[in-house]
């Protein structure tokens, strides 16, 4: 059955292409952070698609949207699909949002051949992965899945001092329903991979595994703000010389784990941002990933014997851990549909380790969980650039609805 039912490819195409345009950017991206107006005019469509294909829809008090579809026993637990709907800034059409529309499509086709499933099928868009206006990424399903608390949650705040709670309630998605886990049969996110694997080795169906761990840490250096033309050399206190050499130092961790390390200075605040004014003081980002544990606690490590040496700068620095999850194992059963899936589908296949972190990193620890991953051209993602194929969008949705068609119909 599974290999016959394949997904409308021209309707997720054009469903795709709608939702590029809710935030779109000149260069042909879309800038759609989490709670934006942008993110409402989304979140606003696919409760209408949702509602229009008859499915009743639960907005949770994190924001987070769950739209189910009825199956032939409603007491046994359900299947869940989705991803999110927020990109980054200037990011790109298809980064999460292309698991939640392919998502919608899977059942809008159930619907269309009038196939019933033994389980409950549920669709989420969850709020705030990419961690892109309030940090940490991945903040609702982490509330959902017990990793953070809901008060911290709603408490987080961007750069202008707006609360989630206070954004949520500004574009009408506080909702009621509590913000945890509930008991699932499986979970399955579908991706595109935001890597060149696939598309370098001609594969079309990434078989997510394993996940990278990551840390994320907030550092500030406080220096002293001076004047740029009086101040001699040897008593300047520049918070930018000492944000310099932590850059490299960062720099240096990850190159000391080769393909498996990464490292990166994502984001900076100078202050107080004068030419002609020695830099006071410095906001930054660090974050670390790789796929073992250890090794993660030794860039840790690393990066504090950093800043202990860039103190030397009569500087102030102080730092904090602010993200930190352990590389992630995915379900072997949950492995094991997609597949299935794939070879009865005739897609080529291949098993691989997710250097980004996802909503469904946090909803394996609650739940049997997997991802599916699809190319994108180049590998390119986090930017407008960020494409994708028709073919592999259709592919990759109906990996999707056949193993949803073998989860939800097992008793």
């Amino acid at each position: 059955m599974t290999a016959a039912v394949s997904i409308n490819a021209s309707r997720l195409w054009q469903t795709l292409q709608t939702f590029a345009t809710f935030g779109a950017t000149s260069g042909g991206g879309v800038t759609r952070l989490a709670l934006s107006e942008e993110d409402k005019q989304g979140r606003d469509t696919l409760l209408a698609w949702a509602q229009q294909a008859g499915f009743h829809c639960e907005v949770d008090e994190l924001g987070n949207m769950f739209m189910r579809r009825p199956g032939i026993h409603p007491e046994l637990a359900p299947v869940m699909i989705g991803s999110h709907g927020d990109s980054q800034p200037q990011g790109g059409n298809y980064d999460g949002i292309y698991g939640v529309l392919a998502g919608l499509e899977a059942l809008r086709t159930l619907n269309d051949r009038d196939i019933q499933t033994e389980r409950d099928i549920l669709l989420v868009n969850w709020t705030n992965e990419e961690g892109a206006r309030f940090a940490p990424a991945m903040l609702a399903s982490g509330v959902w899945a017990g990793v953070f608390s809901r008060d911290y949650a709603l408490g987080r705040r961007d750069r202008d001092g707006i609360s989630v709670g206070e954004a949520l309630r500004h574009i009408g998605y506080a909702g009621e329903r509590p913000a945890r886990a509930q008991p699932l049969h499986a979970c399955y996110e579908l991706h595109i991979e935001q890597g060149p694997i696939l598309e370098e080795e001609g594969i079309g169906t990434g078989i997510v595994h394993a996940a990278m761990g990551q840390r994320w840490f907030e550092v500030t250096l406080t220096g002293f703000a001076a004047h740029a033309g009086t101040t001699p050399m040897d008593l300047r206190r520049d918070a930018l010389c000492g944000f310099a050499e932590l850059v490299l130092a960062v720099e240096k961790i990850g190159q000391q784990y080769g393909d498996d390390g990464r490292a990166t200075v994502g984001m900076a605040q100078i202050a107080p941002g004068s030419r002609n004014v020695v830099p006071g003081a410095v906001f930054c980002s660090v974050e670390f990933r790789h796929p073992a544990l250890p090794a993660l606690d030794e860039m840790e490590a690393q990066l504090m014997l950093a800043l202990e040496a860039i103190r030397l700068r009569h500087l102030q620095i102080s730092s904090e851990k602010i993200f930190d999850y352990p590389p992630v194992k995915f379900d072997p059963a949950c492995i094991a549909r997609i597949e299935k899936a794939a070879h009865s589908l005739g897609y080529s296949q291949r098993r691989m380790v997710s250097g980004a972190g996802h909503d469904a990193c946090y909803i394996n620890r609650v739940a049997p969980t997997a991802m599916i991953f699809i190319p994108c051209v180049k590998g390119i993602s986090h930017n407008e650039a960020e494409r994708i194929s028709p073919q592999w969008a259709e592919e990759g949705a109906n990996v999707l609805l056949a193993t949803l068609l073998l989860a939800a119909n097992e008793v």
